[in-house]
């Protein structure tokens, strides 16, 4: 490159970055949408809202939440990776998105790669519930009834690939029990089927699930974490019912796409973070059973690696992969 060629190239770089500062001060310029890929009324949605409300006023601009559920998430998550780069279009991560990149043998779209990491949100325990029909109060009893009736006990999940689908796949194969899978289009489904008795059990977000186990239409077993839960302190965790290794949270984070300015990310990253530190938001959170857990956009990169390296074992293991 001779003196010439270099100058440019310097004050074209120079342009750019003056461009991603104005484009940043000026940002946003029109509505938001926020894409869940899972449906109404599960915890990722229900956060979404909370904190979409809270930042909508705070930027200027309306909040679209989009639903678009479908294949463990991978639907309403293409979506977001294939919208333009500009801020305007985020995508809620869960613990399925790491997982997709490792059983998902065809996607279009690489689940980790073509996003840049915003924020995450909160970490929520997994509860272990049955059906009351079941009539098993433990998780003992429930090992036990598994191997008398091996491949009878159905577990149900918001759709192959997911944490809940793991955390079934991990509990089966630490137990010694055969269960059979029943994957859902998210959790409002399965909840309907698992409280009439149609499946028996079900790995779930306390925040979707917490409000069925207090009016006691589903029975929790056990917690997911290596601590107990402070909103159930009388539940064992799969540590204390004899699985030391069974340690398995949900968690939700902000992408935007892959290309993204970094001043917006920046400035997402801060709003978000706002709306976490509310007094009021942070209790509603820690009321559902979540833990407030904001970060930087690096650490949230950081913690998507660190993610697919934990789940790559148990995928390997349990032989999940999906076409």
């Amino acid at each position: 490159m001779n003196r010439r060629e270099l100058l440019a190239a310097m004050a074209a770089s120079t342009m750019m970055a003056a461009g991603g500062r104005t484009f940043a001060q000026t940002f946003p310029t029109q509505p938001l949408r926020i894409i869940v890929p899972f449906p109404a009324g599960q915890a990722s949605d229900v956060i979404t809202r909370l904190l979409a409300d809270r930042i909508s006023p705070a930027i200027g601009q309306p909040i679209i939440v989009e639903n678009r559920p479908g294949a463990g998430g991978n639907i309403g998550t293409e979506a977001g990776a294939r919208a333009p780069n500009d801020g305007h279009t985020l995508t809620i991560a869960t613990a399925a998105l790491p997982i997709s990149k490792l059983i998902y043998r065809r996607l279009s779209f690489d689940p980790v790669t073509d996003f840049a990491p915003v924020t995450r949100m909160t970490i929520t325990p997994l509860l272990l519930v049955t059906s009351p029909k079941l009539g098993v109060n433990s998780v003992a009893e429930l090992v036990e009834f598994a191997k008398k009736n091996p491949g009878k006990v159905s577990f149900a999940s918001s759709g192959p690939g997911t944490s809940h689908h793991l955390s079934g796949e991990l509990f089966s194969a630490l137990a010694g029990v055969k269960l059979l899978h029943v994957p859902y289009k998210g959790s409002p489904p399965a909840h309907i089927d698992l409280m009439s008795g149609q499946v028996d059990i079900m790995f779930d977000n306390i925040v979707a699930v917490g409000p069925q186990v207090k009016q006691g239409n589903l029975k929790a077993l056990a917690t997911t974490t290596k601590t107990r839960v402070p909103t159930l302190p009388d539940l064992p965790t799969m540590a204390e019912a004899g699985y030391p290794t069974f340690e398995a949270v949900a968690w939700f984070g902000v992408l935007a796409p892959k290309g993204t300015p970094q001043p917006v990310i920046a400035r997402l990253n801060a709003e978000f973070g706002k709306a976490l530190a509310v007094p009021e938001i942070r209790q509603k959170l820690i009321d559902m059973g979540a833990q407030v857990s904001p970060g930087t956009p690096e650490e949230f990169g950081q913690f998507l690696a660190a993610e697919v390296a934990k789940w790559q074992p148990v995928v390997q293991r349990a032989g999940v992969a999906i076409d």
